[in-house]
């Protein structure tokens, strides 16, 4: 296979390369096959992804090498990728301010997987048309479980959240962070700032945990964490990330930060090892988005 070719995407020319490099050395995952799996994908994700400020996790040398988080667009972005300028305080690198990509189409995913970003994480909240960030429209409450903890413990809190949340009326979806724990999105009416939204997220942990001591806590020490599922509110700063729906991970092999059906959740059964590309691919075509409809 040539080292580089020239494609066009939507009416986008791209050049992509080195698709036969290995960038999940244990499962012999290559290149290729990320832009793939984003290609087919992207459907899916776009809508998740759309109008939301894009922080990427690159790993030009594979899951092996070293990776790097990147928030800046970078020097060689085509002109035709939407940024937007945005502030960022406290930049590691005295920024006053960064221009984001936003991926709103097909071209720009083949974009980000040719410079193998492999993760793709977002705020809660989008930008307006003129790029001005908006109040939050989603709250995340994540969870995260300290060995020997894991995701069947999870599942348990996920449940508890849900009948937690149903009491101020609000519902979400559950997905898997890819990794050890998961995520719950909640959809918002976009009405409320970003310190509100932490701050109830952070009421309704800390009762969780004084009710369930020996399997939640809403505190971040971590020597408190062992056993147990810490969870994290603070997801919904205005300035936090959380891993895309659909998004790959950087593990041993490639997993997914897939959706569950709640049916699933109650089962407890799926790992994050099962919930790979092709599987997700399989159950997009199967089920639909699972995010959308949180049956």
């Amino acid at each position: 296979m040539p080292e580089r070719l020239h494609v066009e995407v939507d009416g986008r020319r791209l050049d992509i390369s080195n698709l036969d490099k290995v960038l999940y050395p244990q499962a012999g995952f290559t290149k290729g096959e990320v832009l793939d799996y984003y290609t087919r994908i992207a459907p899916t994700l776009l809508p998740y992804l759309r109008d939301r400020p894009l922080t990427r996790t690159r790993y030009p040398n594979g899951v092996e090498g070293a990776g790097f988080f990147e928030k800046n667009a970078p020097a060689a972005t085509p002109e035709w990728v939407r940024t937007v300028r945005l502030p960022v305080p406290g930049s590691a690198k005295n920024r006053e301010n960064i221009d984001f990509i936003v991926a709103e189409e097909l071209a720009t995913m083949v974009w980000l997987a040719n410079l193998a970003a492999l993760e793709l994480h977002t705020p809660q909240w989008r930008v307006d048309a003129g790029g001005h960030a908006l109040d939050p429209d989603q709250m995340v409450v994540d969870l995260d479980p300290g060995p020997p903890a894991g995701l069947p413990e999870c599942y348990a809190v996920a449940l508890l959240l849900r009948e937690r949340l149903a009491v101020d009326g609000l519902s979400g979806c559950a997905k898997t962070s890819g990794k050890k724990g998961m995520q719950l999105v909640v959809p918002l009416p976009g009405d409320e700032s970003a310190d509100d939204i932490s701050g109830y997220a952070k009421a309704v942990a800390d009762e969780l945990a004084r009710a369930h001591p020996g399997l939640i806590v809403s505190k971040m020490a971590k020597q408190l964490r062992p056993g147990k599922v810490f969870i994290d509110w603070s997801q919904n700063n205005a300035f936090k990330t959380t891993v895309a729906p659909y998004s790959l991970r950087a593990g041993a092999v490639p997993t997914v930060s897939a959706p569950l059906t709640w049916a699933e959740v109650e089962a407890g059964e799926l790992t994050a090892t099962d919930l790979t590309p092709s599987v997700v691919l399989e159950r997009v075509e199967t089920l639909g988005d699972l995010l959308e409809c949180g049956e």
